[in-house]
């Protein structure tokens, strides 16, 4: 004979056992990925590698050119540096063709008096401005540049 106790506790632990298998089935079907989540999560991260790809190869560029432009600025400066070592450099150009590696650059230095209205009115002479310009090719485009100082007769008061 069952009593109306041990009634309600089996039909409690039927009702657990269900609750427990009706959970223990979600907790499967949540604990795994499906084939269309897993193909989203691809597809999410290959759109993501493309884009550093794609940003990698514009940060390569960008070093390259700077170092095309490192090396026409190290040029200029070492023009310059040569007409400054003459003290007061003679008035004239002078041009000429530097390889290095598979780079090459044209150089053009440029010696010339320094004519502002204002000094002509004021009777200073002897101020000359030098000038060096440094083109390369560089894929299509011509780039270049140029770089400028002043300099002065020593005997200028």
């Amino acid at each position: 004979m069952t009593t109306p106790m041990s009634k309600a506790g089996i039909l409690s632990d039927k009702r657990m056992n269900k609750r427990r298998k009706q959970e223990a089935r979600m907790w499967v079907r949540s604990g795994a990925f499906t084939f269309v989540e897993v193909l989203v999560a691809l597809a999410i991260v290959s759109i993501s590698l493309l884009g550093l790809i794609g940003l990698h190869l514009v940060s390569i560029r960008l070093v390259q050119t700077g170092e095309v432009t490192s090396q026409a600025i190290f040029l200029a400066q070492e023009k310059i540096a040569e007409l400054l070592a003459q003290g007061y450099a003679a008035e004239g150009s002078n041009c000429g063709t530097v390889e290095k590696g598979p780079l090459c650059l044209f150089w053009q230095s440029e010696v010339s008096p320094l004519k502002l209205p204002e000094l002509e009115n004021s009777g200073v002479t002897g101020l000359r401005k030098i000038s060096v310009d440094v083109s390369w090719k560089q894929g299509t485009r011509q780039k270049h540049l140029e770089m400028s100082t002043y300099v002065a007769d020593r005997k200028l008061q």
